[in-house]
């Protein structure tokens, strides 16, 4: 009897772009809506060099989209093709959408750092 082979790398991709804690931070921030890169550098407390390394990390992961709105970049959550993939992320975003205490602090952030405020291009 044939087993039909398992397809891995998808998810394997995945998972080694979660396996870093700032990456896996990133993330749970984005579960709450798109963001600027310095309100996730805000959030974090990490150099701007360090986070735009990070995100595009996240990005060639295909975990992440980003579009440009003038100077400012702003990052969300990319849907994933690759149902296994889909299943697994929406399975993180409903834990970190359950963290209130990360809610506070993204809300927080937008308060205090729209648009017309972001550093980002500047």
């Amino acid at each position: 009897m044939s087993h039909p082979k398992l397809e891995v790398s998808p998810v394997a991709r995945l998972f080694k772009a979660l396996s870093d804690q700032t990456r896996l931070r990133i993330v749970a921030l984005l579960s709450h809506g798109e963001l600027c890169v310095c309100h996730v550098q805000a959030a974090l407390k990490l150099p701007q060099p360090n986070v735009s390394r990070q995100l595009g990390i996240l990005r060639s992961a295909g975990l992440v989209e980003d579009r440009r709105e003038g100077s400012w970049v702003y990052y969300r959550l990319k849907p994933q093709a690759d149902s296994d993939c889909e299943r697994q992320i929406r399975g993180l975003v409903q834990g970190f959408a359950k963290d209130a205490a990360l809610g506070r602090e993204v809300e927080r952030l937008l308060k205090s750092k729209g648009p017309g405020k972001c550093e980002a291009g500047r």
